[in-house]
Order: structure tokens, then C-alpha cells, then sequence
């Protein structure tokens, strides 16, 4: 795998649906490896809440 639970990444492709822009940071929450590496990730507001919760393929995270 190429992410742990907890790592800080962000992403290299906006989702403009769920709001979320290219490059923007978020944590690792659960690791996926079937059918293909993917990695469910919260990104949060200011204040700690969560704004979004996506599963997104391993190809379209980095390290922050």
C-alpha cells in the first residue's frame, strides 16, 4: 500500500461534485485494496467538522 491510516494527503484532480478542489489536504480514514487501491479520506472545515468524505483511488492522492 502506499498510504496508512491517519497519513495527511491531498489530492492531484479536483471532485467538483462533492467540493473538494485539486490539492486540497485531507486524512487518511480506511485503506481499500479490491478491486483496486483506493483510500477513503475526511476532509474537514476549520473547526474540525467534516465537509466531505470520498473513497478516491490511489492515483489521484499524494503525500502532503
Amino acid at each position: 500500500m502506499k498510504f496508512s491510516e491517519i497519513d495527511i494527503v491531498k489530492t492531484t484532480i479536483s471532485f467538483p461534485d462533492e467540493g473538494i478542489e485539486k490539492g486540497e489536504s485531507g486524512t487518511i480514514v480506511a485503506t481499500f485494496t479490491m478491486p483496486s487501491e483506493a483510500y477513503l479520506v475526511e476532509f474537514v472545515n476549520y473547526d474540525g467538522t467534516t465537509r466531505a468524505m470520498l473513497t478516491i483511488l490511489a492515483e489521484y492522492l499524494e503525500k502532503a
